[in-house]
C-alpha cells in the first residue's frame, strides 16, 4: 500500500525528472529497434503505422533527450566548479599571498641581520612586552601605530616604543629606512635609536625617551615659551643636527620632513631631530635626488618638490623646511593663519619681510619692538625659504649666520609670490593649493606622540 511519504517521493521534482529521463532514453532504443525491424521486413503493424504517420517523432525524442543531457552536464559542471575549482582557486590565492609575504619577511630579516652587526640592538617581541609592562603606559595612537613608554633594565633607562601596525607598512620600506638611517647616527642633536624588533609582521622601533616632548608644544603656546637666547640655542642645535645628516655621514641623509613636530627636546631642552620614516640615503657627491622623492608636510615642503622649475630636489629641500621652522619659532605662530586679526598677517613670512624691509627706508622703524635675535631668526629663515633652491644657503652657512652677529646679515630678495604692495598671502602663495594631494600627518593630542608616530 502506498503511504503519503511514498507519494511525496514519487511526486518530487527530482523523481519526476528521473522518470522523464528514463522514458526518453528507453524510447530511443525502441525506435531504433523498430527502424531495424522495418528495414528487414519484419511486420509490426501499429509501430510501423505510427512511424510512417509521425516520421519526425524520433528526432523530437532525440532533441528532448539531448536537452536533458545538457542539463545534466551543466549540473555536473556547476558541482565541479563549486566544490572543486572554487576551493582550488582560493587555495592558490592564499598560497600566493603567503609566498609574497614570506619573500618580504625574508628580505627584511636578511637586512636586519646585517644591521644588527653594525647598528642598534635587536629585541624579541617578548622583550618588548616586558619593557613596556604589557603595553601598560600608552602615550598615544597615530597613523603608523601606537607609542608606549617603557623602561630598560638595569639602569631604569626610559624609552619610547613605537609599535608599527601590520597594515601601515606592508612592504617594510619605511621600517628599514628608519633603522638604516637613524641606526648608524651618533650625534647630540639627533634622536638615538636604541633598538628594534621584527618578528614576522610584528615590528617596533625603540627610541630614547624625550621627556620634554616636541618643540611645537612650546613655540605655539603662550604659557610655555623660551627666551630669545634659548630659541637661538635650539635653532643652532637643530641646524647642527641637520648639517650632520647632510655632511657628517658616509652617505648624506635627506630628512624631507623637518617641522616642529619632528624636533624633540630632552630633559635639558636640547633639540634632537627625529622621525626618519621619510628619510633617504644618497651619495654625498650627488647634488640632486630623483623626483620620486616627493614627500613631506604641507607648509614645510620645498617648492622644487612640487615643480622642477624651482630647481632640483637636494639637501636644499631640508634647508627650506628649516627656514619655515625658524620663522615659526620667531613668530610664535603658524606661518599660515587664516584667522589672523589682520589679513596682511595671514601669511607670516610675507608680513615679516615687509616689516624688515620697511625698516631700511623709514626713519620710524616698524620693527622697533622686535628683539634683535628675533630679527636674526627671521632674516636667516627668509634666506632659507628662497623659492629657487640655488639661492638658499647650505646648512653649514646657516650655522655661520646663526652664530654670527646681526649686523653682518643682509636682507634676501622677496622669497614668495606676491606683489610689492599687497601681502595678503593665501592668494599670493599658490603652492599651498597645489599641495593638497600631499598627506599631512594626523594631529594627535599629545605633541610628543604626534611627532613620533
Amino acid at each position: 500500500m502506498l503511504t503519503c511519504s511514498d507519494f511525496r517521493k514519487q511526486a518530487s521534482p527530482a523523481n519526476r525528472m528521473n522518470q522523464i529521463r528514463a522514458f526518453f532514453w528507453s524510447v530511443i532504443p525502441f525506435l531504433k529497434c523498430l527502424e531495424g525491424s522495418l528495414s528487414i521486413g519484419v511486420y509490426v503493424r501499429y509501430p510501423r503505422l505510427m512511424y510512417e504517420r509521425y516520421p519526425r517523432l524520433m528526432y523530437v525524442v532525440v532533441g528532448i533527450s539531448t536537452i536533458i543531457s545538457a542539463l545534466d552536464i551543466a549540473k555536473f559542471l556547476f558541482v565541479l566548479c563549486r566544490f572543486v575549482l572554487a576551493p582550488l582557486a582560493v587555495l592558490i590565492f592564499l598560497a600566493y599571498k603567503f609566498w609574497k609575504t614570506r619573500i618580504t619577511i625574508d628580505a627584511v630579516e636578511k637586512f636586519l641581520r646585517m644591521q644588527q652587526m653594525i647598528g642598534p640592538m635587536r629585541y624579541t617581541y617578548t622583550d618588548i612586552i616586558a619593557v613596556t609592562s604589557h603595553f601598560k603606559d600608552k602615550l598615544g595612537q597615530g597613523g603608523y601605530g601606537s607609542v608606549y613608554k617603557g623602561v630598560l633594565l638595569p639602569g631604569d633607562f626610559h624609552i619610547a616604543v613605537k609599535m608599527l601596525e601590520s597594515n601601515s607598512n606592508c612592504h617594510g620600506e619605511d621600517f628599514m629606512s628608519e633603522v638604516s638611517t637613524i641606526g648608524r647616527i651618533h650625534h647630540v642633536n639627533v634622536v638615538r635609536l636604541v633598538g628594534f624588533c621584527s618578528e614576522e609582521m610584528r615590528r617596533a622601533l625603540v627610541y630614547e625617551y624625550m621627556p620634554q616632548g616636541s618643540l611645537d608644544k612650546y613655540i605655539f603656546s603662550a604659557e610655555k615659551s623660551f627666551s630669545w637666547d634659548k630659541l637661538i640655542e635650539i635653532a643652532l642645535g637643530i641646524a647642527r643636527g641637520i648639517n650632520y645628516l647632510h655632511q657628517g655621514c658616509e652617505m648624506q641623509i635627506l630628512h624631507f620632513d623637518i617641522k616642529p613636530h619632528n624636533i624633540l627636546l630632552d630633559s635639558n631642552f636640547v633639540p634632537k631631530v627625529a622621525d626618519f620614516g621619510l628619510a633617504k640615503l644618497y651619495p654625498r657627491d650627488k647634488s640632486f635626488v630623483p623626483s620620486r622623492a616627493l614627500r613631506g608636510t604641507v607648509g614645510y615642503i620645498a617648492p622644487e618638490m612640487i615643480s622642477r622649475s624651482f630647481g632640483v630636489i637636494s639637501s636644499k629641500s631640508d634647508v627650506y623646511s628649516f627656514g619655515m621652522l625658524l620663522l615659526e619659532m620667531a613668530g610664535g605662530r603658524r606661518n599660515a593663519d587664516p584667522n589672523a586679526p589682520n589679513s596682511s598677517q595671514a601669511y607670516y613670512p610675507s608680513w615679516v619681510y615687509d616689516r624688515l624691509t620697511e625698516q631700511e627706508v623709514c626713519e620710524i622703524s616698524p620693527v622697533a619692538d622686535m628683539h634683535e635675535l628675533e630679527r636674526k631668526l627671521c632674516i636667516v629663515g627668509l634666506w632659507c625659504i628662497q623659492m629657487k633652491s640655488h639661492d638658499r644657503p647650505a646648512m653649514s652657512e646657516v650655522i655661520e649666520m646663526l652664530e654670527g652677529g646681526f649686523d653682518g646679515l643682509q636682507m634676501p630678495s622677496r622669497p614668495f609670490f606676491c606683489d610689492d604692495e599687497h601681502t595678503a598671502v593665501p592668494d599670493s602663495y599658490p603652492l599651498l593649493s597645489e599641495l593638497t594631494e600631499i598627506s599631512e600627518e594626523d594631529e594627535i593630542s599629545d605633541s610628543y606622540v604626534s611627532r613620533i608616530l
